[in-house]
């Protein structure tokens, strides 16, 4: 990873996911090199901006996967960055289902609350600030997004069951939301 220019362990959040034209029988490490160039290419437009922010470039990119593994609709993107951002200035935690999924490695299907207490440093329930390394590799949208956060003082979403989410600036709404959502979801099962 270092001999590619990355500040980790390992490449993932630097294989930039976009469309490749590769040449049959090439070597495993040339992709590689491939998708990584292409995220240093991709990066460079943005670099001005994590220098104005204060941020590394691990941070945005760690920050970023996240938001990749969360966001299912584009437009979302930056709430979804800004409650995160909204979350780290505060101290509070994170909080975010896509870290405790990895935490799990291979896990599929709905979280329940006894997920959310694995023990590792990636579940951001259990453990302050961004995780350790990128949870994936994400796209322009998301960096983007963590680069320019909408301006908004969300702390809180939940998910609607559609891909879209709810957003609330307090705990209370936020709870609210998540009983509402509840009980539509009770409802369409019966």
């Amino acid at each position: 990873a270092h001999s590619l220019g990355i500040p980790g362990p390992s490449v993932e959040g630097f294989l930039f996911p976009d469309t490749y034209y590769l040449v049959k029988g090439l070597a495993p490490g040339e992709i590689i090199r491939i998708m990584v160039r292409r995220f240093w290419e991709v990066w460079r437009k943005y670099e001005a901006r994590a220098r104005e922010l204060g941020v590394s470039v691990y941070e945005v990119v760690t920050l970023a996967s996240i938001v990749e593994k969360e966001a299912v609709l584009s437009r979302e993107k930056p709430l979804i960055a800004a409650v995160y951002w909204n979350r780290l200035r505060r101290g509070m935690p994170l909080q975010a289902d896509p870290t405790v999924r990895y935490a799990l490695k291979r896990f599929r299907g709905r979280l329940y609350y006894k997920h959310l207490r694995v023990d590792s440093p990636y579940n951001t329930y259990r453990y302050p600030g961004l995780p350790p390394t990128p949870i994936a590799n994400p796209g322009e949208e998301s960096l983007r997004a963590v680069l320019y956060p909408a301006r908004v003082p969300y702390l809180y979403f939940v998910s609607r069951g559609d891909g879209s989410h709810k957003f609330s600036t307090t705990y209370r709404e936020h709870l609210r939301a998540v009983r509402k959502l509840r009980l539509k979801r009770h409802r369409s099962y019966q």
